[in-house]
């Protein structure tokens, strides 16, 4: 892919923002950006992570004078609900799931980016399930910022060529490779699912990998909408998947007390031990926040894709992600919004480190190392890509009853059960 240089065009993009505009009620009164300009964007990225947003701003601070207010909150999901209905909802804000933004979109309450930005724009820049999901009918509300690549497995490098394994590359050769690590006297895996309140999500993500990996993604879209239930003998086929490796006290460190009592952030310490307490671990690509800085890239640790099941659904990808949606249609939004369509900003993002753009414009060549490359790169060659299916889904659900479900079952209980309780937490339609 040709690498593309930063703030080429930046202040082109200021003088035609505003042309062929569709005409809205709210829609200003003047189309000029004004230096001096202010845009209120509330998100939930806090200390690195605004940093790091901060920085891919400036250029076009710069170029045009408008000053961008940020506030990043922990309690985002509370505080934008109460803002909106106040009357004083931020001009952008930074969704950290694209459910939330899409309430308000369908109630009107957020501005179409089609009213301002051509959809090619948007189509050269995302991909088209990207954009799906943060659309009504033909208008986009959404701006994708960051992708967080949840199929990958974690290794260390050093620990593989001391015992001759090799990466795997279908499922087969991965529970080959698992099996060969027990006769060694092994525990393959680690795994920990302690988050506390959010406990369990650990467990979702694996059922979501599996399924979209056995069943492909027309039925794991069904059951993300719930057109199928979890007691779905596809769905319960993904949970015994996940069970198989998680029940199985020869295949994970600590076993199932380890599982539920171990932090997700410290549950990939044990592969750089001496020896390793483990050899795999499946988590996203921000686990690499939680390591220590004595780690080295390359030398001890690694990651390669989760594996296809069924080699007729390919290579697929399950991803998390953060999203631009905008409240306030004013000129100077519709000019940050306009820079932030552009691979600029994001291949700013992508050299800082640590972060993997979703923007199908970034070259490679932008990432700082070849571990966040090779990310980056199994997300541009995904050949089904869907986003977090407990984050699509209700909360009740997708922050609620999964998550304790997948506590209960690694806990013991009844998969049967289990799955029942989850479909009874499910809301009405009248709900």
């Amino acid at each position: 892919m040709k690498k593309l240089p930063q703030f080429v065009g930046l202040t082109l993009i200021f003088s035609v923002v505003v042309v062929g505009c569709r005409p809205q009620s709210n829609a200003p009164q003047t189309t000029e950006v004004q230096s001096g300009d202010t845009i209120t964007i509330l998100g939930t990225l806090t200390g690195v992570g605004e940093d790091k947003m901060r920085a891919a701003m400036a250029p076009f601070t710069a170029a045009t004078g408008i000053e961008i207010v940020y506030e990043g909150s922990d309690a985002f999901t509370t505080l934008v609900p109460v803002r909106v209905d106040s009357g004083n909802p931020p001009d952008i804000a930074l969704f950290p799931q694209p459910g939330l933004m899409m309430d308000f979109a369908e109630a009107g309450q957020m501005v179409p980016l089609t009213d301002f930005i051509d959809r090619t724009t948007l189509t050269d820049a995302y991909d088209e399930y990207l954009l799906n999901l943060v659309s009504v009918a033909d208008d986009v509300y959404g701006l994708w910022m960051r992708a967080d690549v949840k199929s990958l497995v974690w290794y260390n490098p050093e620990a593989f060529e001391a015992k001759g394994y090799t990466v795997p590359t279908t499922w087969a050769e991965l529970e080959a490779l698992s099996d060969r690590m027990i006769a060694d006297g092994s525990k393959p895996w680690c795994m920990g699912m302690e988050s506390g309140q959010a406990t369990g999500w650990v467990g979702t993500d694996w059922v979501e990998d599996i399924l979209l990996r056995q069943a492909g993604p027309e039925v794991y879209d069904q059951w993300v909408s719930h057109e199928i239930p979890f007691a779905d003998p596809q769905v319960k086929a993904a949970f015994e998947g996940f069970g198989a490796i998680a029940l199985n006290p020869d295949a994970v460190l600590g076993g199932t007390t380890g599982i539920l009592s171990t932090p997700f952030g410290e549950a990939p310490l044990p592969l750089f031990a001496n020896p390793p307490g483990c050899y795999l671990h499946h988590q996203a690509s921000f686990i690499v926040e939680f390591l220590p800085e004595t780690i080295e890239p390359g030398v001890n640790l690694s990651v390669f894709p989760l594996p296809p099941i069924d080699p007729a659904q390919g290579d697929a990808v399950i991803m998390g992600g953060i999203v631009f949606g905008v409240f306030n249609d004013t000129p100077a939004v519709r000019a940050l919004m306009a820079y932030l369509a552009t691979p600029e900003p994001h291949t700013i993002w992508a050299g800082l480190g640590s972060y993997i753009s979703p923007h199908q414009q970034v070259s490679l060549d932008a990432y700082p190392d070849d571990l966040t490359r090779k990310q980056a790169e199994i997300l541009q060659n995904a050949d089904v890509l869907r986003f977090d299916g407990a984050d699509l889904m209700p909360g009740a659900i997708g922050t609620g009853a999964f998550w304790s479900g997948i506590v209960d079952y690694v806990d013991g209980q009844d998969l049967d059960t289990v799955l029942s309780d989850i479909d009874a937490a499910w809301p009405s339609e009248s709900e």
